[in-house]
Parts: structure tokens; C-alpha cells; sequence
């Protein structure tokens, strides 16, 4: 069964990816948005992570006929209520900027004492069918904020979080693998809920 994952990001379909494999999950074919039917992708403009999650998956399925998986996904900082949230990978204007967004973000939080950084990865993963069934699922990641970039792995705030699993050992989300990543992420904690319900679509 092939299953579109409405993102060009190859680490995300690499994370879904080991985490089906892990999962004894077989007969799932994995396309990225280069690989599917050309659409018009739409406005994310939901006020949260859900929203924004269903609305590309809906688009996903209606497009192209096939089951459609999408997340949306950032960070909340409790010292900027929540923020930069749903605007995480557009923080500092220009999308998808990561050395602008966590610049503006150290900036924004460079006073702020050590014991108001708590933070974590928000992840909402939605599944849509073509007949219109809807899964949605949270994965939430608590940690806190550093106050530099540490670390050369992952993309976006990786290299200033560091995770509350990790506090002992002082590695940021940037510096573990992607097997450790997967087992403790937002993104993972949501994808790991939406197993059973591909399993129970392949087997149809």
C-alpha cells in the first residue's frame, strides 16, 4: 500500500520509516510529495497544530487518491506562551530558516534565568483516507531551552534543545542519533500512535 507523506523532508520520512520497520510493519510504501501527482499544496493558515495537520492531509488524499499522512510540528516556549508554536519554522520571517529562527529565538530569551526555560517539541500527526477517516495524534517532548546552538545532527531547534530525558547527560536533541531521537521525540511519540491504524489499513 503506498502511503503519501505530504513533506519533501527526508528525515521525517526516514523517521516514519524506521519507526514501521520497527514496528514489524510490512507492505507500506513511503512517497514524498516529489514523487506523487502535482498539486496545489494549500495554506497553512489553522491557528494550531492540528488544524494545520489536517488541512495537508485532507489535501493530500483528496489530490491524489491515497491515504496521506501529515504532521505539523514546532516548539513551545511557556516564557513566550507557547510561542513560536504553529509560526516555529517561519519565526523570523523567511520559512524554513533555521539559523534566523533559533538566532531570533536566543535573542528573544537571552535574559530569561535558567529556571524559566522550560520548553518542548509539540508534533500532531494526521492520517486521512481517501474515503475521508481521520486519525490525529500528539506527540509532546518536554525540555528546555539552551542558550547556544550545541550539536550537528537534526534540523530546526534541535541544537537548542536540550530534553528532560537528557539533562543528566547534557546532550542536546542535535547531538543523539536518530534511533535515540525516534524512541524520545515529539514527532516519534506521535507517529508510534498512528501504527496500528497502517497496519489495520494494509491488511484491508
Amino acid at each position: 500500500m503506498q502511503i503519501l507523506v505530504a513533506s519533501n523532508n527526508a528525515k521525517k520520512l526516514g523517521e516514519l520509516e524506521r519507526i514501521l520497520a520497527g514496528a514489524d510493519v510490512a507492505g507500506i510504501e513511503l512517497l514524498p510529495l516529489s514523487q506523487a501527482p502535482a498539486y496545489g499544496e494549500p495554506v497553512e493558515d489553522g491557528r494550531t497544530f492540528a488544524d494545520n495537520a489536517l488541512i495537508k492531509a485532507r489535501a493530500g488524499a483528496r489530490a491524489t487518491g491515497l491515504v496521506c499522512i501529515a504532521d505539523d510540528s514546532g516548539l513551545s516556549v511557556e516564557e513566550l506562551n507557547g510561542m513560536p508554536g504553529v509560526l516555529s519554522a517561519r519565526w523570523s520571517g523567511r520559512h524554513g530558516d533555521d539559523e534566523a529562527n533559533n538566532a531570533l529565538l536566543l535573542g528573544q530569551m537571552a535574559h530569561v534565568p535558567d529556571g524559566r526555560r522550560a520548553c518542548a517539541f509539540v508534533s500532531v500527526c494526521a492520517l486521512v483516507t481517501p474515503e475521508g477517516e481521520e486519525h490525529v495524534a500528539e506527540g509532546r517532548w518536554e525540555g528546555t531551552l539552551l542558550r547556544e546552538p550545541v550539536g550537528e545532527n537534526g534540523f530546526g531547534y534541535d541544537p537548542l534543545f536540550l530534553p528532560a530525558d537528557e539533562i543528566a547527560a547534557g546532550r542536546s536533541s542535535a547531538q543523539l542519533t536518530p534511533e535515540e531521537k525516534n524512541s524520545l521525540s515529539h514527532r516519534g511519540k506521535a507517529l508510534a500512535q498512528l501504527v496500528e491504524v497502517i497496519r489495520h489499513l494494509a491488511a484491508r
